[in-house]
């Protein structure tokens, strides 16, 4: 391997340096570009400083800085560089999907599949609640009873639509929102700036207050999470090999700044008790800094973060499922797309359906088990990246991770162990709940294979790409 010459057969073949190229039937569709993509990853994993707060009152100000400083380099940085390699060497819908069907095969597409669908398609559920909770505060009336259920349905539904206009829409719609949901906290950091003291980051709360790490650590994870998301996106970007690596290190570093200027703010100028700082304290901020015309402004700019967090994550689900029919491990009819507006309406569909099902439910454990498969896939993520790495090294790949192979294996191993202290906590009920959607993503899987030997639904058949050749002529 790798040292035999080539037969002269072989030598007629194309070099096997070339990527597949994956591609979806976007014809007449406009495809996305930098700006547009960079605010849908910015909602693919923030929305804003809206969820940071729970940081300050588990472990104090300055460890909810230090928290949102390092943890980035930790577990932000690594899984954005490895999405923009990856993702420029398979620039298909499947995105990681696709990475773990060419590492370790179908079966392992199909796990990727099952465990970052649910956790995501359970993830999205939040968000009209959370809208709905806002509203809550200006109309009693949707507090609790048919009122409320019937507020979640119809922003679930009308969320949903505006989806299936299309992803264009939908990338200019995050840009707006956006910008006016960041624009509330950019204006209360600078009215701030006379009022902070540095040394209230370091003396608030620091002492006689036990430490809540599951808390802190949970809070970390959650609004630094989901990069990889915008992986599934891949087949509508204009030119993903140029603009996906450029559009994430753009979206890194705007997420971190925008969690760590409020945070420097407020908590370097108001001075509350510690136990304060729960969800949507940032608004209570606004107010005694700035008065109630600012805090209705956060209020209303986290309404709008819970749209666009919806409409972001919304699009990845719907493209996961029209990418898994494009590879074949989905049925055929899995990728069908709108005649008008050439979106994945039967993803989009089946996505929308499970996130009505469970806004009705107490969903903290589904939620919990949601994160729990979610850091399942990403191990297997990282593990499909090391293999690709190791055992396809002359594909081309129009990014490429700075670093040689004991590096990304370093790379690797420290948010891989963090991912095992998140799972090694969860309850009981936690492992229940993942192993039956995991046991069911396996039935799911062993079934559709079935229909597919008996031909009772069409699928994609695969065709030979420049890897496959590569793996032929490697394996002489």
């Amino acid at each position: 391997m790798g040292e035999a010459t080539p037969s002269a057969a072989a030598t007629t073949t194309t070099p096997p340096q070339q990527p597949p190229q994956i591609t979806t039937p976007t014809k007449h569709a406009k495809k996305l570009t930098l700006i547009p993509l960079i605010f849908l990853i910015y909602f693919e994993v923030a929305g804003g400083p809206y969820g940071e707060e729970p940081a300050v009152q588990a472990a104090g100000p300055l460890l909810a800085l230090l928290g949102f400083l390092i943890f980035p380099f930790i577990w932000s940085i690594p899984e954005a560089l490895i999405t923009a390699e990856l993702t420029t060497v398979y620039p298909g819908n499947g995105g990681f999907v696709i990475w773990a069907e060419k590492a370790f095969g179908p079966f392992a597409g199909c796990l990727m599949g099952t465990w970052k669908f649910l956790s995501g398609v359970i993830n999205i559920a939040a968000y009209p609640i959370l809208c709905i909770d806002y509203m809550e505060k200006l109309f009693p009336v949707f507090g609790s009873g048919w009122p409320r259920n019937i507020a979640i349905l119809l922003s679930t539904l009308t969320l949903s639509f505006v989806n299936y206009t299309g992803l264009t829409i939908v990338g200019y719609v995050a840009v707006g929102l956006g910008v006016v949901s960041l624009a509330p906290f950019i204006l209360m950091s600078l009215i701030a700036i006379p009022q902070i003291r540095p040394h209230r980051w370091i003396s608030l709360g620091q002492k006689g207050v036990k430490k809540d790490w599951n808390l802190f650590f949970n809070t970390l994870f959650w609004n630094l999470n989901f990069w990889d998301n915008v992986s599934t996106l891949a087949g509508e970007v204009e030119e993903p090999k140029k603009t996906f690596p450029l559009a994430l290190l753009i979206s890194v570093v705007f997420t971190c700044v925008s969690y760590l200027i409020p945070l420097f703010a407020v908590t370097g100028a108001v001075i509350v008790d510690q136990s304060q700082w729960e969800n949507g304290f940032h608004a209570q901020a606004a107010e005694i800094i700035a008065g109630k015309w600012l805090k209705i402004w956060v209020e209303i700019g986290a309404v709008l973060s819970a749209i666009g967090l919806f409409e972001a994550q919304l699009s990845s689900s719907a493209y996961q499922v029209s990418g898994m029919a494009e590879i074949g491990i989905l049925p055929k009819f899995c990728g069908v797309r709108s005649k008008w507006f050439n979106t994945p309406w039967l993803g989009i569909l089946v996505s929308t359906l499970i996130t009505i099902a469970v806004s009705y439910m107490n969903f903290i454990d589904i939620v919990s088990s949601a994160n729990f498969l979610y850091s399942l896939g990403m191990i297997l993520e990282f593990g499909a990246f090391l293999w690709l790495r190791w055992k396809k090294p002359l594909i081309e790949r129009p990014y490429k991770v700075p670093m040689n192979m004991p590096m990304l294996v370093v790379m690797c191993l420290v948010p891989s162990g963090f991912l095992v202290f998140i799972m090694a906590i969860a309850t009981k009920i936690v492992f229940l709940v993942s192993g039956l959607m995991t046991v069911g993503g396996i039935v799911f899987f062993l079934f559709v294979r079935f229909c597919k030997r008996k031909n009772w639904v069409k699928f994609e058949s695969k065709k030979d790409d420049d890897e496959d050749k590569y793996d032929a002529v490697a394996n002489l």
